[in-house]
């Protein structure tokens, strides 16, 4: 997307422009790994952006440099126009890995960032509950983590980024631990609730078929190190979408050809990469 069609920094969520990440090493501070090389990355206001990539080539560090987590080594963050300063405060995060606090209740989890902003217990009570019932776990509330399956503990995640009503949602592979069936439940979940708010969401993910089947854009990054975007594809399959139908629209088999063509070698190379590393 040509940047004169967007000629207002509101018009950007958020916007990693010219970011560099390299970590230095502890034993010898003269050298170092750099994870992301030169990126620039533009997120609309309201878009559902996906990042797919080989593994280890810097996704999930771009999310970080999103969310305030790191700071790039060059570079500048800017959200709704401002530059970054510290954490990102309009950002929800939700991790690939377990995040909710084993000895709190579903509903007390959910609570637990409306109490960080000293929301008036009674009242956080309530807005967790709320949202408990709009992720399918009315009943649930005064269940702990372990008794709850692996799809309900992702939904329970979820409420407990969305009750904090964030203006963006990163997304570091949600549901990569999930069977089939409930990882797709979990995905139209997504997209209902995104299009009610229509909130930025920046998606990392391995799988191309979700990535395709959510996304208004997918952005291609190469095998690290050094990582860059190679390649943006527009989304034009119409909405709403069911991600399990939407994979047999033509369209979709097209889009999904494209964007495999680019996606392809550098998949190889990371994955030439791994086998280097672990010899």
């Amino acid at each position: 997307m040509p940047d004169s069609a967007f000629d207002n920094a509101s018009d950007y969520a958020i916007e990693l422009l010219d970011i560099t990440c390299t970590f230095r090493s502890r034993e010898d501070p003269g050298q170092g790994y750099t994870a992301v090389g030169p990126t620039t990355l533009r997120i609309r206001a309201g878009e559902f952006v996906s990042v797919v990539g080989p593994t280890g080539c810097g996704k999930s560090t771009l999310l970080n440099i999103g969310a305030g987590l790191l700071k790039p080594s060059s570079g500048t963050v800017k959200v709704f126009g401002k530059a970054l300063e510290g954490i990102n405060t309009r950002a929800g995060y939700m991790f690939q890995t377990e995040a909710l606090m084993p000895w709190r209740s579903a509903i007390n989890n959910v609570m637990v960032g409306l109490q960080y902003r000293s929301v008036p217990d009674d009242q956080a009570r309530a807005q967790a509950q709320a949202w408990l019932d709009r992720v399918g776990l009315s009943h649930f509330g005064d269940r702990y983590p372990h008794q709850l399956s692996g799809g309900m503990r992702k939904r329970c995640a979820l409420a407990q980024v969305l009750a904090l009503d964030p203006d963006i949602i990163l997304m570091d592979e949600p549901f990569s631990a999930l069977d089939i069936q409930t990882r797709q439940l979990m995905e139209n979940e997504v997209l209902a609730l995104w299009a009610a708010k229509k909130k930025a969401v920046i998606f990392i993910t391995h799988d191309l078929d979700e990535a395709i089947a959510m996304s208004d854009r997918v952005v291609v990054l190469s095998a690290g190190p050094a990582t860059y975007p190679m390649g943006e594809f527009e989304i034009d399959l119409p909405r709403p979408r069911n991600v399990a139908e939407v994979r047999n629209q033509p369209r979709f088999i097209e889009l999904h050809t494209q964007i495999w063509h680019v996606l392809r070698d550098e998949v190889l190379k990371g994955y030439a990469q791994q086998l280097k590393k672990a010899a």
